[in-house]
């Protein structure tokens, strides 16, 4: 068995190559739940076994609040900001949320997923048009970040002369959150809010064919959604619905690139991509850990009693290389069977976007594969770096040769 390293540091700091998986390894190895303390100052239970996790996902006695969005650092926030931004599903429980989920999904809808195949393919070869000029680019600037967010502001309709500010704000509040500037978090988090408030509110005035308009004017008998769960809700659908697919697509072509025979295995086997975006998602998942959960009554995981009133979070990351569950968790195999990775959750908040997601992941690895048969690393892997962050696992940058 391969020694695990001794760790430093915790795995929301790490930013060199390995260097989180090590940590959570090394957290891994002592056991499945572990008292630490945020970069917040929060104390929490982080859970790393993978059968603990699915635990820690779906047991009823460990739920969700709204109080959430302070643990993660949004206690920097005032209580109206928090107010419309977490009125959401991913922060309710029983009833609540399958009333939230149930109205969502009325206009999330798997037709309209399925739809948007031939617009993601498009914009995908447009993409690709722009870098085939350029030698060398940013992957992460130039292809897997602009891919999703035209999707997804396409999908809300987000008009086009916003998406930059959006962007904008989106990278600050979701990419760093509260490692970063707390002023600078504050007023991006506040023009969100703003940003999102006259979106709803244009929406209302003059519907189009889009999501948001959807979510406007969708009920189930007399309920619809609040002015708060509206914003809550756009709030969470382009904020998660982007994100997570930036690294989904950068991790997946960084790991494919560093194992190359992978990636020619791929190449020779474009039939074994639906698996490889499976491995990949297992293998470097886009979102570390599970946003954070609260004990109602003492639970035990993994051996340990965690007493009523504390706070839970899943490390997905850790998960997915557990040895308990999937043989040789180090090593990717895009031909791999057996792979119960929890990349996207698992129970009643299983992501509502990884159908979109893993559309959108499919069509870009294949392209770029396809477009640029000699896309390699500019730079050594040990000099890339990482995001810090207590839920995105992403690269800071994507330096690649295109031909």
């Amino acid at each position: 068995m391969t020694a695990i390293p001794t760790v430093n540091v915790d795995p929301f700091t790490a930013t060199s190559p390995g260097q989180r998986h090590a940590a959570y390894a090394a957290l891994a190895a002592a056991g499945p739940a572990h008292r630490i303390t945020l970069p917040s100052g929060e104390p929490v239970w982080l859970i790393t076994g993978h059968q603990e996790v699915r635990q820690a996902l779906h047991d009823p006695r460990i739920i969700k609040r709204e109080s959430t969005g302070a643990i993660l650092g949004r206690g920097l926030l005032p209580a109206e900001v928090i107010a419309v931004t977490s009125s959401h599903m991913l922060n309710s429980n029983g009833s609540d949320h399958t009333r939230l989920r149930r109205l969502v999904t009325a206009a999330f809808t798997r037709r309209r997923i399925e739809q948007l195949g031939p617009r993601i393919q498009q914009i995908t070869d447009e993409l690709s048009d722009t870098m085939a000029n350029t030698a060398q680019v940013d992957l992460i600037d130039v292809f897997a970040y602009p891919l999703p967010i035209t999707v997804i502001c396409e999908l809300l309709g987000v008009p086009t002369q916003h998406r930059a500010q959006f962007h904008n704000l989106s990278s600050t509040t979701a990419g760093r959150g509260a490692l970063g500037d707390p002023d600078v978090f504050l007023a991006a988090s506040t023009a969100m809010v703003s940003f999102l408030q006259e979106l709803v509110a244009a929406k209302r005035s003059d519907p189009t064919d889009d999501l948001l308009s959807s979510l406007v004017t969708v009920r189930d008998g007399a309920d619809q959604l609040s002015e708060d769960e509206l914003t809550s809700m756009a709030w969470l659908l382009l904020i998660a619905g982007h994100e997570t697919t930036v690294n989904l697509i950068g991790n997946g072509v960084h790991a494919l690139l560093t194992h190359p025979e992978q990636l020619a295995l791929l190449r020779a086997h474009p039939d074994r991509l639906g698996a490889a975006i499976e491995e990949l998602l297992r293998f470097t998942g886009p979102v570390q850990v599970a946003t954070p959960r609260h004990t109602t009554e003492p639970v035990n995981i993994g051996g340990t009693t965690i007493p009523a009133g504390q706070i839970v979070i899943p490390a997905l990351l850790a998960a997915n290389r557990d040895p308990a569950c999937t043989a040789q968790p180090d090593t990717l195999d895009i031909t791999r069977t057996d792979n119960p990775h929890l990349a996207f959750g698992h129970g009643t908040h299983h992501c509502l976007g990884a159908p979109l997601a893993r559309l959108e992941a499919r069509i870009a690895i294949s392209s770029l594969l396809t477009r640029f048969p000699q896309l390699r690393l500019a730079i050594p892997p040990e000099h890339l770096t990482w995001r810090p962050g207590v839920i995105m696992h992403g690269l800071q940058m994507l330096p690649v040769i295109l031909d």
